[in-house]
């Protein structure tokens, strides 16, 4: 078991308190990122999309996930969303290319692994720590035999200007985001997006 916790930072103009559009315990928010397998260090192609409303119960276990993979048995690759669509009902039309992010088949060990997420943790990101080059926590992940990384910024996040006006539902999946603040007669932007993963112990 690893802890990871998602640390991000970005160049934060005349704003602060960037986060997720309900906070850092958004249940709907989408956190998406590549998976690195701890035994062989193969990194998945695409990115996963977890939230923390979306949960699924591990096999074999009491314990429950927002992300488990494991490879496709050959003979029956449909026996893994089936299991899984279990958990919520869904629209006639499925979802097939969503669903397969969830379980893709790692090429060299094919290894199983999960990834929690454990809320309380994360911190929005104020214009101060920007200022200072530091970077806030946002999600902590408990991680078993897979691990994130190359984080996404996608859509979905807020921020509050300086004077106190909220911008939200920001965009950030082109890397920057400007708009101006008529009440602080200034300009309002967010560049220079990063993010890591740091293991808590």
């Amino acid at each position: 078991m690893v802890l990871l916790m998602l640390m991000i930072t970005a160049d934060l103009e005349n704003l602060t308190d960037l986060q997720p559009q309900s906070g850092c315990n958004d249940p709907d928010f989408p956190y998406m990122f590549k998976v690195k397998c701890g035994n062989c260090g193969e990194v998945s192609q695409k990115e996963t999309c977890v939230s923390l409303k979306e949960t699924i119960t591990i096999p074999r276990s009491r314990g429950i996930a927002h992300l488990f993979q494991k490879p496709y048995h050959r003979k029956f690759p449909w026996t893994r969303i089936l299991n899984y669509t279990q958990k919520k009902p869904y629209p006639r039309k499925f979802p097939w290319t969503w669903f397969f992010d969830y379980a893709p088949k790692c090429k060299f060990c094919g290894r199983d692994g999960t990834v929690a997420m454990i809320e309380g943790r994360g911190q929005p990101l104020t214009h101060s720590q920007s200022q200072s080059g530091k970077y806030a926590p946002l999600m902590l992940f408990d991680c078993r035999g897979y691990e994130p990384v190359d984080f996404v910024f996608a859509d979905g996040w807020k921020a509050e200007s300086l004077e106190g006006t909220r911008f939200e539902n920001i965009d950030l999946s082109s890397g920057d985001f400007a708009d101006y603040d008529e009440k602080g007669e200034c300009p309002v932007t967010i560049s220079n997006l990063r993010s890591t993963f740091e293991v808590v112990k």
